[in-house]
């Protein structure tokens, strides 16, 4: 019995340390769960501060793999342990595959240059990789190539159609209105100056010649004076005091057989001459203070306004749809054989009571015909000469008049016209205008004693030089 005693107390004693040492391991593993789970908390806390919903989640799955793995590797094998350890091992194994799989963004490649077809990378060396759940994604396909770069000639005609080209329905309007002020400016002066014979107010100009590019901005309204036919006579400004070759002066004649007074226009005469600076102050005055513009413009639907800041008589027309100009223009016709059309225009020094010499009619009418002789594209480029220079520091000295005198004179030399030349053209008229400034002379067309480029300044004929040759070079930085 005392042996039996014995033995059975030596078992139980082993039994109950074995026991001690199982529940001291799974103390001791509950401690260990206990810290690793505090550690994951807190990362996954954090986690989802810094990386989001979605970043916490991965990390989640990661961190969980990682503590059971470590788990397995520490914690004495038990039966029960060994059973599950392909189990463990295996959900282990398919989140690890989870987050191995997780979708990652490309970078992205950087876009092509316009001239040049896009390029695709060069692959990279491919490493062996273990199997995998999913399917190779396909590779992308190779974009199209990009379109070439346009041609001077294409970029012209771009620049035309969006710069130049004035709507149809802009230019109906600005003629309609101008034909309406017309209308109105007439019976004004008709009721102010009864004694005085005018002439119908003709309205006309570029925009009426289909020479006005970029907008319908600016109209000419001839305001003509009916003079008595016998008493007066034009003088070259060349033969008087102010030798002007691009003024006339306007004389009165029989004055032994019709005296002064016999004219409604001698009230206007300055030493024998029909003075054009009194009848400008005449008329600046009334369309000043004595026209209701308010009354016609809203009888008209717009806003008008005279001028007061320039020399001209201009009225500022401002609709919902456009803003024109309105030039009126005191204009003195048939005074002689070859009808000549002379302009009361704000001129300076001794040239002050003198008429300016009007050519526009007559270079209008001559491109018009070398265009319909051809169907040429004289217009066009004039269009397109305008509208570069009109948006250009520099160049927005040259005038329409400059470029006219360009347009007009390659225009006489039998050269393509047609469209497909027009960029060649274009080119021309640059090297043109580059040679006029480089011997500072620019004749006019129809009087050639005439040099338009008298009135700029040695400074302003270099800075336009300079910005021509640098647009013959790369003429696309004009448009």
């Amino acid at each position: 019995m005392v042996i039996c005693s014995g033995i059975c107390t030596e078992d139980g004693s082993a039994w109950s340390g074995r026991q001690t040492m199982a529940e001291f391991s799974q103390k001791r593993g509950r401690q260990r769960d206990e810290v690793l789970g505090s550690t994951v908390d807190f990362l996954l806390a954090n986690a989802r501060l810094v990386l989001g919903v979605g970043g916490a989640a991965v990390l989640g799955i990661a961190t969980l793999a990682v503590k059971r793995l470590i788990d397995r590797a520490t914690s004495p094998r038990d039966e029960d342990d060994a059973k599950g350890d392909t189990t463990c091992l295996e959900e282990s194994w398919k989140e690890l595959t989870l987050l191995k799989t997780t979708p990652r963004l490309q970078p992205r490649t950087p876009p092509a240059a316009l001239s040049q077809p896009a390029s695709l990378p060069a692959p990279l060396p491919s490493a062996p990789e273990g199997p995998s759940d999913t399917e190779p994604q396909p590779l992308p396909q190779p974009s199209s190539p990009a379109p070439l770069c346009l041609t001077f000639q294409e970029k012209l005609l771009a620049f035309e159609r969006d710069h130049v080209t004035i709507p149809e329905a802009h230019v109906a309007l600005a003629k309609q209105l101008a034909g309406d002020i017309a209308l109105e400016l007439q019976a004004y002066l008709r009721n102010k100056f009864p004694e005085l014979p005018f002439g119908a107010l003709v309205p006309g100009g570029p925009l009426y010649d289909g020479l006005q590019g970029g907008a319908a901005s600016r109209v000419r309204l001839l305001v003509p004076l009916v003079l008595e036919v016998g008493l007066w006579g034009l003088v070259p400004g060349m033969d008087t005091v102010a030798r002007d070759p691009r003024c006339w002066a306007v004389r009165r004649t029989q004055l032994e057989f019709r005296p002064r007074g016999s004219s409604p226009w001698d009230r206007f005469l300055v030493g024998g001459y029909l003075s054009s600076r009194v009848l400008l102050e005449l008329l600046r005055k009334a369309l000043a203070s004595s026209v209701n513009w308010p009354a016609i413009g809203g009888l008209l639907g717009c806003l008008i306004r005279p001028s007061v800041a320039s020399e001209e008589l201009l009225l500022d027309v401002q609709h919902e749809r456009l803003e024109l100009t309105v030039a009126v223009l005191l204009a003195v016709t048939g005074a002689d054989a070859e009808d000549r059309l002379l302009l009361a225009w704000p001129l300076e020094g001794l040239a002050g009571n003198l008429w300016l010499q009007d050519l526009y009619p007559a270079e209008a009418a001559r491109l018009r015909a070398l265009d319909e002789r051809d169907a040429g594209t004289r217009r066009r480029l004039l269009r397109l000469l305008c509208g570069v220079c009109r948006g250009h520091p520099a160049l927005g000295r040259l005038d329409r008049r400059h470029l006219t005198q360009v347009v007009l004179r390659l225009g006489e030399e039998e050269v393509d016209w047609a469209e497909a030349a027009l960029g060649e053209r274009f080119l021309q008229a640059l090297e043109s205008l580059i040679d006029s400034l480089e011997r500072a002379s620019l004749p006019c067309h129809f009087n050639p004693g005439v040099n338009l480029l008298s009135g700029l300044r040695e400074e302003e004929i270099d800075d336009i030089g300079f910005a021509l040759y640098s647009g013959l070079q790369a003429p696309e930085c004009l448009l």
